[in-house]
Formats: structure tokens, C-alpha cells, sequence
């Protein structure tokens, strides 16, 4: 397989939890970090830009899935690239919302 199909299901895992927070805030009433927000990333967004915008990144990161080349669920290197694009995401999200949020 191409190299850049890989490339896609990691981005895709990005995305997928990059989502979550932004998703999970929005539908809990919450005001969320968001890149509408000023200043972006660190400024709060409503609930309901919260919840178009992990909206959004869902739909991205399974249109990466299900769009680029033929993904492989279970134990095969496609659901490891995104898992890892995931982990990824999740470390990353965590060391900034720490700082931002104070924790």
C-alpha cells in the first residue's frame, strides 16, 4: 500500500480525537477551548460551536477512513495507523489543555 494512505488513517486518528473533547463539551453545556475562540485555542467557544466543530472533525477523519484507499479494521496496520494518530492527538491535547485550562 502507498505510503500516503497511511498518512491518512494517522490523520484521521487525529482528528477522530481531537473531536472528542470539543464533542463531548459541546453536548455537557460547557464552554470549550476551540480555534473560533479568541484568542484561538485558548479563548472559550459556546457549547454549540463545541459541537459543530467535533462534529466536524469526525466527519474528516472518516471520510481519511473510509475515502483513502481500503481500509482494514481489526488487528491490521490501517487500525494501528489510526490508533496511533490518536495517541498522538491525545498526549498532544492533554500537555495543551493542561496548561490552558491550569491543571
Amino acid at each position: 500500500m502507498a505510503w500516503y494512505i497511511y498518512l491518512a488513517y494517522f490523520v484521521a486518528g487525529l482528528f477522530l480525537a481531537n473531536g472528542v473533547p470539543h464533542f463531548v463539551n459541546g453536548i455537557s453545556g460547557k464552554k470549550f477551548q476551540s480555534p473560533f475562540a479568541s484568542p484561538p485555542a485558548v479563548g472559550e467557544s459556546s457549547p454549540l460551536v463545541n459541537i459543530i466543530w467535533g462534529t466536524i472533525n469526525f466527519v474528516i477523519g472518516y471520510v481519511l477512513i473510509c475515502g483513502v484507499g481500503d481500509f482494514v479494521g481489526g488487528l491490521s496496520v490501517d487500525a494501528l495507523m489510526v490508533a496511533i494518530g490518536a495517541l498522538v492527538a491525545a498526549v498532544a491535547l492533554a500537555l495543551h489543555f493542561g496548561r490552558v485550562r491550569g491543571s
